[in-house]
Formats: structure tokens, C-alpha cells, sequence
């Protein structure tokens, strides 16, 4: 009897490591044939083959219950369908914003008044900002962030050094922001004040940050930027095709409105959008109502003469948003399953073993954070599953529960965009038009801060050595 339930025990963390070396095993794949650009394509299949393995392994080793693979699939879909809507008004909203003239006035200001030295300093910094005040690293990188993704092309800068200053600036800001629903849900999860975690996030964020600004001030040092001598043939071009007005900016100025009064994302979008389409009318003389819908629908070719320019103020639409909704679907369907099999829980389980030191905890959380991201493809899963499956193991070791809110957002709010299949990697590389493995290696914040989260762990390791004495009572500092 005893034998029976160790091998079960055995096969089910097999069982549970399977799906998971078959997703990774089929992207290695991909990567090798059909290099970085096919995994967009390519990522739905990786992940129905990989829920397909997880169904059969679990049937072979009688995993399988229809009402916790229902309640699963249930919970997946609630946290990632919502997403949909969101990139279909995303879609809208890029083409209804470019047509209006929005995008091509922000790319003309950009030209005239930004130093393309500094403009990655100045993207991430921005960024950064805005994302504090709206609490939304989406809202962020969807409209300002579309806008500098043009205007550094424009100089000369590659399309990943600008999405990586973008991503790195909007996701600190949505990180450090009470305004940010995923720092509330972190906070919620360990049972910590908000403004407490987030001050005690200051210490792995701000460090983490100050290298993405230094390493994007050296980048704008370091880059030929011999393109931008050359934009007023842009400039010229903008101002043939669009009529350039500061009036435009209202329709921005309204979304930022509307984020700042909380309202919610879906809505806020979908006027944006709104406004959008508006604007072509009040602000593009003579735009045929008919052209406007069947370019938001359709997605808009620009008739630039300059090749690059062209590219840029062309719009895929909603139609073009398709792959990347079915690709979030697929993303929802894997979660699902991964939790409705039992098997996310087994691999959870297993992390939290022989741990004992500070230092391994914490880095046991980062591994857990980024494999919850991995599995359930959904940041806001992945931060409720991290953070309940190791709060008994911090309380057990007398480790605070702000240490674990950092942890777990160092770990899984900020590494969420950086996997090509998970909803916020899917989203972000959509809407800037960069494959997640085009811009991951510039992305200096998102990956520094888990490092840093170990790092500060393992600091604190070697101070807790020297122990304090006080009425005769071993007392422990937790920096």
C-alpha cells in the first residue's frame, strides 16, 4: 500500500513536469527552424499540444476529474477573457488614433523637440511616470507608448531598445502605483497594507530601475541616430498626409482623464476609441465614414512615400488582432488545464520543500512566480498562486509577509510581458508591433528585478549571521 501511493506520488510530479517540457521543448523547436518570428504564429499550437499532453498524462495516471478540470478551465477563463475585449479595442483605438492625426502629431512633436541622444532615458522616464499616475502599465504602453515607438524609429533607434525603454518605464510605474490592480492584488494576497508594500518594494525597484535608466543612457550615447538629420523629409511627409494640430491631443488627453477617475479599462478604451474616430472627422477634412470603418476593421495602409514611414502609420485592425486573440485563448485553455489537472499545484508543492535559509526562500518564490507565469499564461492567477502557496512556508520560517508581496511582484507582475504566450506578452508585443523575443533582452527593469529580489535575500542571509543580543534574547533584523 505504501508503495502504491509513493509511485503515485512519484508519477505525479512526472506527470506534472510533462506539459511543461513539452511547451518548452516545442518553443526550442520553433526557435531553431523558424527563429524569433515564428513563435508568434506558432504559439497556439506549442500551447494546444501542450494542453493536449497534459490531458493524456493525466488520464494515464487517473489525474483526471471532470469537476476540478471544469472549475480550472472556469478560473482561467474568468481572469483572461476579459482581455479580449480589451485587444479589440486596443485595435480600434491604434487605428482610430493614427487616422485622426493623434499619433502623427505626437511623432511630429517628438521629432522636433526630443533629443534622440537621450530619448531612451526619456521613453523609460515617461514612462515610468505616466504609469504612476494612471496605475496601468496597458493604458501606458497602448497610447504613449505607440507614439515613441514611431518617433524612435524615426531616429535610427532599433525597435527593441525602444519597446524595452517603454515596457521597462510603464511596468515600474504600474509596480510602485497604488493606483495599480495588480500591486493591490499582491498586497491583498499576503495580507499587507498597501502603502506598507509598496515602500518596502522601493528597495529592489529603485535599484533595479536605476540600472534600466543608466544602461538606456549609454544606448542613446552608443547608437547612430544619422536618421534623424534627415526628418524633415518626415516631418514634410506627416504634414502632406495629416493635418498636424495640438488640438488632436485632447483625444489623449481625455483617455488620460479617464484613467486618472479610475474608470474602468474596458470602457475607457472603447471611448478613446470613440473619440478617435470622432476626431478623423473633426480633425482630417473630408475622411469617408465608410473608409473609417472598413480601416478599423480591416487595418489602414499608409501611402507614404518613404518606405519606413509608411510602415509606420499603417494600422493592422481588429482583423489583425485575431492571432493574438486566439493565441490568449489558447494561453486561457493551457492555465486551465495545468490547474484543473492538479498538476500546477504538485510542481507549486515541490518548490516549497528543503527550504530553510532566506536566501532560498525567496528564490524558491521568484522560481514559483515566473513558473505560475509560465503555466497559467495570467499574471493576476499567477500573483493569487504564488502568493498562497508560499505564505505558509514564510509564516512557518517567521519571514514577513511584505517579504513575500515583494517577492511575488518582483517575480510575476514585472516577468508576466517577457513570456510570448503569457496574456500580457501577447497584448504588449501586439499593440507596439515587437516580438516578445525581439524586445526581452532590452527590457533592463523587468528582468533586474527578480535578480534583485534574490540578490537583497541573499544580502540579508549574511546580516542575519550577526545577531543581536538584547536581555539575553537572540533578535533577528529583517532588512
Amino acid at each position: 500500500m505504501k508503495t502504491t501511493v509513493a509511485s503515485r506520488r512519484a508519477a505525479g510530479l512526472k506527470a506534472a513536469a510533462l506539459p511543461v517540457g513539452a511547451l518548452i521543448l516545442f518553443l526550442i523547436t520553433i526557435l531553431i527552424f523558424k527563429g524569433a518570428d515564428g513563435i508568434a504564429p506558432l504559439a497556439p499550437v506549442a500551447l494546444a499540444v501542450a494542453s493536449l499532453t497534459a490531458l493524456v498524462v493525466a488520464r494515464h495516471y487517473g489525474q483526471i476529474r471532470s469537476r476540478a478540470l471544469a472549475s480550472g478551465l472556469a478560473r482561467s477563463a474568468r481572469q483572461v477573457l476579459p482581455a479580449i475585449p480589451m485587444l479589440l479595442c486596443i485595435a480600434a483605438l491604434s487605428t482610430t488614433w493614427m487616422l485622426s492625426g493623434v499619433v502623427p502629431t505626437l511623432v511630429d512633436y517628438g521629432l522636433q523637440w526630443l533629443n534622440p541622444r537621450w530619448f531612451p532615458l526619456t521613453v523609460c522616464a515617461i514612462s515610468a511616470v505616466v504609469s504612476i499616475l494612471t496605475g496601468s502599465s496597458w493604458s501606458t504602453i497602448a497610447t504613449i507608448g505607440v507614439s515613441f515607438m514611431g518617433i524612435g524609429e524615426l531616429m535610427g533607434f532599433s525597435a527593441g531598445w525602444i519597446a524595452g525603454a517603454v515596457i521597462s518605464g510603464a511596468y515600474f510605474g504600474d509596480k510602485i502605483s497604488p493606483l495599480s490592480d495588480t500591486t493591490v492584488v499582491a498586497a491583498s494576497t499576503c495580507g499587507v497594507d498597501l502603502f506598507r508594500h509598496i515602500r518596502y518594494m522601493l528597495l529592489t525597484s529603485i535599484p533595479a530601475f536605476s540600472i534600466a535608466l543608466a544602461v538606456y543612457a549609454l544606448a542613446g550615447t552608443l547608437t547612430d541616430t544619422e536618421i534623424a538629420s534627415h526628418t524633415s523629409e518626415f516631418l514634410s511627409e506627416l504634414h502632406r498626409l495629416y493635418n498636424i494640430s495640438p488640438y488632436t491631443l485632447i483625444i489623449p488627453a481625455l483617455t488620460l482623464t479617464l484613467i486618472l477617475l479610475r474608470i474602468n479599462t474596458l470602457i475607457t478604451l472603447a471611448i478613446s476609441a470613440l473619440a478617435g474616430a470622432a476626431g478623423v472627422f473633426i480633425f482630417q477634412n473630408g475622411y469617408p465614414a465608410a473608409s473609417l470603418l472598413k480601416d478599423v476593421v480591416l487595418g489602414h495602409t499608409a501611402s507614404a512615400e518613404n518606405e519606413l514611414l509608411s510602415s509606420l502609420l499603417s494600422t493592422g485592425g481588429i482583423l489583425g488582432m485575431l492571432p493574438t486573440v486566439m493565441l490568449v485563448i489558447c494561453a486561457m485553455i493551457f492555465g486551465g488545464v495545468m490547474m484543473g489537472t492538479g498538476f500546477l499545484g504538485i510542481l507549486s508543492n515541490r518548490l516549497g520543500r528543503r527550504l530553510k535559509t532566506r536566501g532560498t526562500i525567496v528564490s524558491a518564490t521568484v522560481a514559483g512566480g515566473l513558473s505560475a507565469n509560465a503555466c497559467t499564461a495570467d499574471q493576476y492567477l499567477s500573483i493569487i498562486i504564488t502568493g498562497n502557496m508560499f505564505k505558509g512556508l514564510y509564516r512557518k520560517q517567521g519571514l514577513e509577509n511584505r517579504l513575500l508581496s515583494r517577492t511575488v511582484e518582483d517575480s510575476v507582475s514585472v516577468t508576466s510581458v517577457l513570456i510570448p504566450w503569457n496574456s500580457c506578452g501577447v497584448t504588449h508585443s501586439a499593440v507596439l508591433g515587437v516580438a516578445t523575443t525581439i524586445y526581452f533582452p532590452f527590457c533592463v527593469f523587468n528582468y533586474m528585478s527578480p535578480v534583485m529580489s534574490i540578490l537583497m535575500a541573499r544580502i540579508a542571509n549574511i546580516k542575519m549571521k550577526n545577531y543581536r543580543l538584547n536581555r539575553k534574547k537572540v533578535v533577528i533584523s529583517q532588512p
